[in-house]
């Protein structure tokens, strides 16, 4: 893996900082909550839609209003990371995504609906950017893989949860109980941040020199492997935000299935698919890592070709059981990246631009990813009377990620 000036240089036997174990358990935890609170109102799209008199755009405007303030307040955040502490801003801002989710509850039209779902973006910005750093910073650049599979092992949990408690509230009580009782948990857990000691920056490397954000910039856009990764980590958001805004939708309205058997299939196949390959995509990567070039680039590249081609048989067979089977098996593929991109972004950089590398990240993958892809796959649907031809944008756009990690893998320096 190439490694800049500056980046992880400790080695591997190198012991984890005091307290590391405990932020594992607690940050983890708190990206479960996250993706619960991110995913709730997919399972509820449509009870919400008929209540509130909206259209299919406006039914995604929301998680598009609520990516935008996410990955606007991102950059904030990373440069905020250097001013304050970081276990205060963690504890801030989830305990303002929390709230802001429970307060979609009381939306009566779509602007006061837009503008709760848009104040989580400001909470998850704060956690989002600062959470994998702070991370990072407990472990030697050789650990870090294994720490981050772990770390990112609970969005797929997250979001399974957040599909079937969401579709099974949304059907019982109705969808605003969906996101009163969803939003509650996280106000107590965000007390948690407080207790985790922060290690400082790069605690596990040689003291950084901070760096201006003009600076951070051209440095990042100068990595090759930072590039090649956030450029295919982009195209995937699009696809996956899509998928996720959309596929329980998709259930109802194309296979037929109610909203409660929708949410709890899509959670399934989401838990069951995301666990297991998030957990083998990390543990791939380090089997192959003395094997071939670029482990973490190709373990990624390689299974998102598995995941669009099941992704688009998914879409396209007409047996509901053989759809529901072969998006099972696209969700497995589509997770396996997910330890490794995001230890290719934490390893690529230096403790002085490791918070910046990942708040330009989300900003990246969420303004050119699912920022705008659910709105686009809605604007298909209702321009063609079927939301069979938006939802086939899904596999396109993990067949393009594919192709630019595969390039990547061929073409990114090796570590010098």
């Amino acid at each position: 893996m190439s490694q800049p000036p500056g980046a992880a240089a400790s080695g591997p036997d190198r012991a984890p900082v005091a307290g590391a174990g405990f932020a594992v358990v607690v940050l983890t935890l708190m990206n479960l909550l996250n993706y619960v609170d991110r995913y709730v109102p997919s399972a509820v799209k449509d009870l919400f839609k008929v209540d509130l008199g909206l259209t299919d755009t406006q039914t995604s405007l929301p998680l598009s209003a609520f990516v935008v303030v996410y990955m606007l307040a991102s950059p904030v955040f990373g440069a905020l990371a250097d001013r304050l502490p970081r276990t205060k801003l963690i504890a801030a801002g989830v305990g303002l995504w929390s709230l802001a989710t429970a307060a979609a509850a009381f939306a009566v039209d779509f602007w006061s609906f837009l503008l709760a779902r848009a104040l989580v973006g400001v909470g998850e910005a704060a956690y989002a950017t600062l959470a994998p750093p702070l991370l990072s910073d407990f472990y030697t650049a050789e650990k870090r893989n294994r720490v981050l599979t772990l770390f990112y092992v609970a969005i797929p949990v997250g979001a399974a949860i957040g599909f079937t408690l969401g579709g099974f509230l949304g059907a019982k009580w109705g969808w605003r109980a969906a996101f009163l009782i969803c939003g509650v948990p996280g106000v107590l857990a965000a007390g948690a941040a407080l207790l985790i000691r922060d290690p400082g920056r790069a605690a596990s490397e040689p003291a950084p020199v901070q760096t201006t954000w003009p600076d951070a910039v051209r440095k990042l856009a100068g990595i090759p492997s930072y590039v090649y990764a956030v450029a295919g980590y982009t195209a995937v958001t699009f696809a996956a935000g899509g998928m996720a805004d959309w596929f329980p939708v998709y259930l109802t309205r194309v296979r037929h299935m109610d909203t409660a058997a929708a949410g709890s299939t899509v959670g399934m196949v989401t838990v069951i698919g995301g666990l297991l390959g998030t957990g083998i995509g990390g543990v791939v990567a380090e089997r192959i890592k003395h094997r071939t070039r670029q482990p973490l680039l190709a373990v990624s590249a390689v299974s998102m070709v598995f995941s669009a081609v099941f992704a688009a048989v998914a879409l396209l067979v007409p047996d509901v059981r053989m759809s529901i089977a072969c998006i099972g098996v696209a969700q497995f593929f589509l997770w396996f990246y997910n330890g490794p991109v995001n230890t290719l972004i934490a390893n690529s950089v230096g403790a002085d631009m490791r918070a910046r590398a990942f708040s330009l990240s989300i900003l990246s993958i969420h303004l050119f990813g699912d920022a705008i892809s659910p709105p686009i796959i809605g604007f298909v649907s209702d321009a063609a009377g079927s939301l069979v031809p938006g939802v086939l944008l899904v596999p396109v756009f993990m067949a393009i990620g594919a192709c630019i990690w595969l390039r990547g893998w061929r073409v990114v320096p090796e570590a010098g």
